[in-house]
């Protein structure tokens, strides 16, 4: 077996199709069909089945992805590692962030990082679910992740920041007048929520209850962006991350009393290079004080 057939099979899994596949690799159609039936022989295992969608792994199949993926990672950052030179690195870095954390931070630091390595190709992809983000961890398919702190938290996890959570109101809302908003004052009002399993949702959720609010839902979205456009237009108010505010609504959005925070971290692979060890250092660098951004004069 070679990390060349790992790398066929995992693009047809992702594509449904050899055909898709062939075009996403940039080789030809029956070289994949040899590769994979070359690897299905040596394993001694169906790893597709054909169905009126297309391709799909089997059960086996699936686990053997799986470690494939992981293979695959491992072979990426091996590369990228034995390049690395004064001042040159390439290869890729697999970066996942739990939804509404470090948005401001994030993107200030991966600047920097391209501009020490530009030849360095960064996959970021954004995942709700703590729990998830936990199981990628493990996998081995993540070189860093970067999320609230939670019970489950590695004892060698990177403390950046606070991320304070802020309210978003509607324009014209009376609360706006105040710096701070007391969460008891927002009584009967509804709200933006997230998906069920999404962390934020779980932070909205014990917030209001800890403040005997009922959790009366308006709505029910996916990104902290599109919950603060929606609150802005007086669809319910919202509960997000300092730094999830998108650009626009600043002066819709107020610090709450009591204060709600959350740790942020960093959790990077173990043997991390040097991408990683940089990415980590620029995100240590950026400011992560938001809440001094909202005011009512602002």
């Amino acid at each position: 077996m070679s990390l060349r057939q790992y790398e066929y099979a995992l693009a047809v899994a992702e594509e449904g199709s050899v055909t898709a596949a062939a075009e996403l690799l940039h080789v030809a159609q029956p070289s994949v069909s040899q590769q994979i039936r070359g690897l299905e022989r040596e394993l001694g295992v169906q790893l597709f089945t054909r169905t009126p969608t297309g391709l799909v792994p089997t059960v086996v199949g699936r686990a053997f992805l799986r470690e494939a993926e992981i293979a695959v990672n491992a072979s990426r950052r091996a590369r990228a590692t034995a390049r690395a030179g004064a001042d040159e690195l390439v290869g890729e870095l697999v970066v996942a962030v739990q939804m509404g954390f470090g948005t401001r931070q994030l993107p200030g630091a991966l600047g920097a990082l391209r501009r020490r390595f530009p030849r360095l190709e960064v996959t970021v992809f954004e995942e709700p679910s703590s729990a998830e983000l936990e199981q990628l961890g493990r996998r081995g398919a993540l070189d860093l992740a970067l999320m609230a702190a939670c019970e489950q938290s590695p004892d060698d996890a990177h403390h950046l920041g606070d991320e304070e959570f802020v309210v978003v109101l509607g324009a014209g809302h009376p609360q706006l007048a105040a710096d701070r908003v007391e969460l008891r004052d927002l009584e009967g009002e509804p709200w933006v929520r997230f998906d069920r399993d999404s962390a934020l949702d779980s932070v909205l959720l014990n917030v209001l209850r800890n403040n005997e609010l009922a959790p009366a839902t308006a709505a029910r979205v996916s990104q902290t962006a599109t919950a603060a456009r929606w609150a802005a237009h007086g669809l319910g108010v919202t509960l997000v991350p300092a730094s999830a505010v998108p650009h626009g609504h600043e002066h819709l959005a107020r610090p709450v009393s009591p204060a709600v925070t959350q740790p942020v971290i960093a959790v990077v692979r173990s043997g991390a290079g040097p991408a990683e060890t940089a990415l980590l250092a620029f995100l240590r660098q950026e400011s992560w004080e938001e809440s001094g951004r909202f005011s009512s004069v602002a």
